[in-house]
This record gives structure tokens, C-alpha cells and sequence, in this order.
């Protein structure tokens, strides 16, 4: 399925041109990382957020919420927003500030030596 267009211009927009970010295709998707951390994506038009697993669980109750289980399964630390909850700019704000706040408590990555 491919993404949209519209709602990666918007997150875009919401990282506000920070430098430590960059853009992945991955899971049909794309995928926006910062400081080389995954930290949210889009696919279809549901954006994915990750968090700090005890916050995640704790925001499942809100509306247009879902675990993220690409994979079958979910996984901890991630969710799914509908689109429904992201009608407005406040309310992906909210979802990308989430995020980043979280993905800047992780440890800075290592930079990959190349193969020999």
C-alpha cells in the first residue's frame, strides 16, 4: 500500500526542518528517523508513533489509537494513529512531539563502519 504523500508533507511541517532527521522507505511506507532512531512513519494514511512502552499502553485509550502490529504482533513501545486523529495540525504535533521527546532518551547510534 502505498502512503501519503499529503500526510508525509505535514509531518514533515511537524519535525519543523530539524537536521537530525532523515526519511527511510520501509514497510510500504516511510519511515522518519531522528538522531538514527525510527521514530514515527506513515502508512496509508495511519501514522506510527513510537513511545516509551509505559506511555504507549497508557494512550491506547485514546481515540483513533490502535497497538501497531505490522507484523501480526504487536510491538511494544509502538502505535498506530488513524488518520481520523490527525485532522489537525495540533493533533499530529502532539503525536510527532510525542515521539521525538521519546526517541531523544535513546542512546546515540553508532555510526556503521564499511564492510571490508
Amino acid at each position: 500500500m502505498a502512503y501519503s504523500e499529503v500526510l508525509a508533507d505535514r509531518v514533515r511541517d511537524a519535525l519543523g526542518g530539524r537536521r537530525d532527521v532523515s526519511e527511510r522507505k520501509m514497510f510500504g511506507g516511510v519511515a522518519f528517523m531522528v538522531r538514527s532512531h525510527m521514530c514515527v512513519g506513515i502508512n496509508g494514511d495511519t501514522l506510527m508513533v513510537r513511545l516509551d512502552p509505559d506511555d504507549a499502553s497508557k494512550l491506547l485509550t485514546k481515540p483513533h489509537v490502535r497497538p501497531m502490529d505490522f507484523t501480526g504482533r504487536p510491538m511494544k513501545g509502538y502505535l498506530y494513529v488513524d488518520a481520523q486523529g490527525l485532522k489537525t495540525a495540533k493533533q499530529l504535533a502532539d503525536w510527532v512531539g510525542r515521539a521525538t521527546t521519546f526517541v531523544a532518551t535513546l542512546p546515540a547510534k553508532k555510526k556503521k563502519g564499511k564492510a571490508t
